[in-house]
């Protein structure tokens, strides 16, 4: 895993924002299915869940939290997702939030859906190797 701001076997290495920037919108479109990945894990407060979000993509997606909480409010509006409060590690009151058995079968729904899409838009690339007439 690169750190940030270091060179790796793929350069240039360039974050891309999850929220915010025009050219992240396909990212953006993702930010409810990581957060509930993430928390498939276990309960965690926005800070960690950026971050696990961060290292689990090899620092290549960058979580702000002006784009982290809103989704998080709505994940918790839809049901996906409570919260509680807590004490972080450092002693400090956090508000956690928990996976709920709704949120879990969305994630199977969104995931679903993203392997699909993901293969598709391959097949297209040519990423993947194409059935008989195809390019291969």
């Amino acid at each position: 895993m690169g750190k940030k701001g270091q060179a790796n076997d793929r350069s240039p290495q360039r974050r891309t924002p999850v929220a915010g920037d025009p050219d992240a919108e396909m990212v953006k479109g993702t930010m409810d299915m990581m957060i509930l990945r993430t928390l498939v894990g276990g309960d965690a407060h926005g800070h960690t869940i950026a971050k696990v979000i961060e290292r689990t993509s090899e620092d290549v997606l960058e979580v702000e939290q002006g784009s982290l909480y809103p989704a998080l409010h709505r994940l918790e509006d839809r049901g996906w997702v409570s919260s509680y409060w807590g004490a972080s590690e450092n002693n400090r009151k956090a508000k956690y939030y928990r996976l709920t058995a709704t949120g879990r079968k969305q994630l199977v729904r969104e995931t679903t859906r993203w392997r699909q899409m993901t293969r598709a838009i391959g097949l297209v690339m040519g990423d993947e190797t194409q059935t008989e007439g195809g390019i291969g």
